[in-house]
Formats: C-alpha cells, structure tokens, sequence
C-alpha cells in the first residue's frame, strides 16, 4: 500500500523551477532516501509533502490525504525531525516528552505510558529530569527521533538526522530506523552519508529539480556500473547546472 503518491509534482518561485515535474510514490514500512546535492530541490519538495508549501503544479497524497485540501491531516498524521535539533534546549527531557505529546494530541494516560515506555527504550529513566541541552548531540538526536514517533504517524520525515554524530551514534541511529520500519512506520530520509543511502529500500536522487535516478541502492549501482551509492551519487550530481536553492 503506498502512503506517499507523488505525481508530476512541481515548486516554481518566479521563473525558477526549485522541483520540476517529479513521480513517485512510497509504499508502508519504507525507508525511503531521498537525495540531492545543495540546491537540488529536495529540501522544498519535503517541505511540499509535510504540508508547509504548497504546490506550484501537480498532485500528491500523504497518508491518504490531499496534499491542496488536506495540508492539517497531513501534518496530524507524520513526524518530522529537522536537520536541526529540534526539541526545546531549557526543558527537562520529561517535559519536552509531555510538552509534544500535548501539542500532537495524546491524552495524559496516553503521555504518561508513552512517556514511560520511551525513557525506557533509551535508558535515559535517570536523566529523565535534566535539561535536553545537557545531552550529547548524538542523544538529543535519538531522542528527537523517538519524540517524532510519539503519536505514532503513518510517516516519519527526516532532514539529514544523523548529521554532526559520531559513527557509532549513527549506527545506533539507523537501528532505531530499522525498528520504526519493521512496526510499520514509513521512513522518508534525506542524508549526506553515501554510506546510509545503502540502509533504505529505495533510494531517489535529484538534480536540478527533477529525479534522476530511483531504485533500490543495488539496482542503482548495476545501472551505473559503481561499487557503491557514493559513486552512484558524484556520477548524478557532476551534471548538476545550479547551486543552492
């Protein structure tokens, strides 16, 4: 069943065409790369999908929702988890727990289970009362992970999550990646780790806008004869025309 249906989907400011004309769709439980170099288009194209900015041209469901009429189910129904932390640095790890839980509609018996269950996942029962600033980037990372499944969405995005961590925290990371996945949870992921775009089931990459390239990492690297997705990668973006957007 696909959660994401993307068809002939298009982004222009002015004359600038930021996603031009792109398809695809994605199926529940995937984790699904979504590539680009700086200014490819993929950043605005995400923001499309989570219901921040509409469309220019073309259609688009997610989670079963209209991506025109639906934008306030779509942003219900997800997680989202930006490049840049984003939980709040001067609360306690409890209360950015409660403080989400709140805002994506849980009720308090639903928080407080929740709330219990996710310490416990993370070991982190002990320093559920410090401020989040006090974590290591890696752990405000996990746990800014583990806040955008708290109401358990369909779909999961994620802006380059693992960026700044060590390899370790980054393999900790993709784990807990791999549970979401395995309980049903769409993964929808961009990264600039070559390495992580041979963890997803399927892996697209943009160029000027447009998707240049779609398959699982396998078929992708049969298709241009390379020995991994970094090379994949550097073959697809060499061509590009623009810089960031």
């Amino acid at each position: 069943m696909n959660v994401i249906e993307v068809e002939n989907l298009s982004k222009h400011f002015g004359k600038f065409k930021a996603v031009d004309d792109i398809s695809f769709n994605v199926s529940r439980g995937e984790i699904f790369g979504f590539l680009g170099a700086n200014g490819a288009g993929k950043t605005t194209a995400m923001r499309m999908l989570c219901g921040l900015s509409l469309p220019t041209l073309g259609e688009a469901r997610v989670a079963g929702f209209d991506l025109y009429k639906d934008a306030e189910q779509i942003k219900r129904n997800i997680g989202y988890m930006s490049q840049r932390f984003s939980l709040y640095d001067d609360l306690s790890i409890r209360e950015n727990i409660r403080f989400y839980g709140g805002i994506y509609g849980l009720t308090n018996k639903q928080i407080k289970a929740k709330t219990e269950s996710m310490l416990h996942h993370l070991n982190l029962e002990e320093e559920a009362n410090k401020m989040v600033k006090s974590l290591p980037l890696g752990w405000k990372q996990k746990l800014a992970f583990s806040v955008s499944l708290l109401h358990d969405p369909q779909i999961v995005f994620l802006d380059e999550p693992t960026g700044g961590v060590d390899p370790i925290t980054r393999r900790e990371f993709w784990t807990m990646i791999y549970e979401a996945s395995d309980k049903g949870t769409t993964v929808f992921v961009t990264t600039h780790y070559m390495d992580e775009a041979e963890y997803c089931s399927r892996v697209s990459i943009m160029v000027d806008g447009k998707i240049d390239a779609l398959g699982t990492p396998l078929e992708l690297k049969e298709k241009f004869d390379s020995p991994n997705m970094g090379d994949v990668f550097l073959k697809l973006a060499r061509k590009a025309k623009r810089g960031d957007n």
